[in-house]
């Protein structure tokens, strides 16, 4: 079998697809790639992407389905980490959360993984995301 090369995307389901584009557009840079739309199934897609990294942020809504809060708590996803450069990206973000009115957990040392830092925030959803350095 041959060895995993990377993540394609990350898929969110999301429960107003028109407020989550914008706000990781604006929040966290991305660009949308592509729009499904299909109405009969009750399904909306939007692919989004850093410009030039070879990953992609895929927000899904179901138009038919009744969601629960998101919680971390619950078996499934806890929490999608973004990887920075260094500390001082990370003081980068700091302000660009805070310029765009996004609460966040100011940079702090990992539990888990000693040298790490990071800064953790919520999408629209409440969908834990952070935005990581790992030791410099």
């Amino acid at each position: 079998m041959s060895k995993l090369a990377g993540m394609h995307h990350l898929a969110l389901t999301v429960t107003d697809i028109d407020r989550s584009v914008p706000w990781y557009v604006r929040v966290l840079g991305l660009e949308e790639v592509t729009r499904r739309e299909d109405p009969e199934l009750g399904l909306r897609k939007v692919v989004l992407s850093p410009p030039g990294e070879g990953f992609a942020v895929m927000l899904v809504q179901h138009t038919h389905a009744a969601r629960p809060p998101f919680d971390e708590r619950h078996t499934g996803l806890d929490h999608v980490a973004f990887r920075v450069a260094s500390r001082a990206d990370l003081a980068a973000w700091e302000r660009r959360l805070a310029d765009y009115g996004v609460t966040f957990t100011p940079a702090e040392p990992s539990r888990t993984s000693p040298g790490c830092a990071l800064v953790a925030f919520r999408d629209p959803d409440g969908i834990q995301l952070e935005v990581w350095a790992d030791p410099e």
